[in-house]
């Protein structure tokens, strides 16, 4: 393809992505709601701009700026949400999810089973975080292996633009929360695709090949699937082939996806942005074991960040966590 022919390729980013799901929504449903700091257009139309101009479009009723309380904003969106309403709650960043841990954990997840399923709680809580912005231990952290051990509660995370508006889309669509995250330095960088159609929708619960490939699978999600893919390029170019699945939505995952794929390669590498221990990775290479215990051809591998808060230092919060080389390695090392 010549270089004319590429430069006319449409490219779509993840921000842009998100913000196309929220106006296709709000403009499909007139339940949908959003709320949190700074989100209606007097105020800025949220900190990444990705609910610019909702408010102008559809009213101050649907695009509510709140004061700095993620307790009020998860209260509120439950309240709305039995009232029969379909709010998105924008937590700026993913440790503020803990202020309001009580309201999603002993409210939002438990209502329906509380209430004997007459009562549902279709809530979306977006929230971002991510290593690379020099943001610190106090707003860089991926918590979502606290809400995947939650019953009652959903969590996706995409790595591409076409699949973070379908996942937005099934998300708001869901009788039950979504806790749905987003990666701040994965936002910007734009992808040649064309932006997706209000039609598309990306199952909650069902992973994507994003690679094909016999010697190895890799499993992950978020920014780490980007650099899983990227590495298994790198390994390509070593003779190895490697299979990428993106989980896409890590509660509830898609076990049988990754089962089929790790039962034709016999090796796995999960690697994911939270810190190992006790992560989102322990329990599918548990469930790997379990299965496929005699057909595993090396040990499940495991690659996560380190057991410490995040670092601010630059140099320090680049070791923190596993990239696209550190992936590399783990392959390499399960096919010597």
């Amino acid at each position: 393809m010549s270089d004319t022919a590429n430069e006319m390729k449409p490219t779509v980013s993840i921000l842009a992505a998100i913000a196309k799901a929220y106006q296709d929504a709000f403009a499909e449903d007139p339940k949908v709601i959003t709320l949190g700091e700074d989100l209606a257009d007097p105020e800025g139309g949220g900190v990444v701009k990705i609910t610019k101009g909702l408010s102008t479009t559809f009213g101050d009723d649907r695009v509510r700026s709140t004061p700095i309380s993620e307790q009020a904003i998860i209260g509120a969106a439950i309240g709305a949400s039995l009232a029969g309403y379909k709010p998105v709650a924008e937590i700026m960043l993913m440790n503020f999810t803990t202020v309001a841990m009580d309201m999603i954990v002993n409210h939002a997840a438990k209502l329906r089973f509380m209430s004997g399923g007459q009562t549902s709680v279709p809530i979306v809580i977006r929230t971002m975080t991510g290593l690379g912005m020099g943001n610190g231990g106090q707003h860089t952290d991926y918590l979502e292996a606290w809400f995947a051990h939650t019953a009652g509660i959903k969590v996706c995370a995409a790595s591409t633009p076409e699949d973070a508006y379908g996942l937005l889309r099934s998300a708001i669509d869901d009788p039950d929360p979504v806790l749905f995250i987003e990666n701040l330095p994965s936002y910007f960088p734009p992808v040649s695709m064309a932006m997706p159609d209000s039609s598309h929708r990306v199952p909650l619960g069902k992973a994507a090949i994003q690679r094909e490939g016999s010697d190895v699978t890799v499993v992950s999600y978020s920014r780490m699937a980007i650099e899983a893919r990227q590495a298994a390029d790198m390994a390509a170019e070593q003779g190895i082939s490697v299979e990428v699945i993106d989980l896409r939505t890590i509660a509830p995952w898609d076990r049988e996806t990754v089962l089929t794929s790790v039962r034709k390669t016999g090796r796995v590498v999960i690697a994911h942005e939270a810190v190992k221990q006790h992560g989102v990775g322990a329990e599918i290479a548990a469930v790997i074991s379990e299965e496929l215990f005699g057909q595993l051809k090396k040990p499940v591998k495991r690659l996560g960040g380190h057991f410490s808060a995040v670092p601010y230092s630059r140099p320090l919060e680049s070791a923190f966590a596993p990239d696209a080389a550190r992936i590399l390695a783990a392959i390499t090392d399960l096919v010597s």
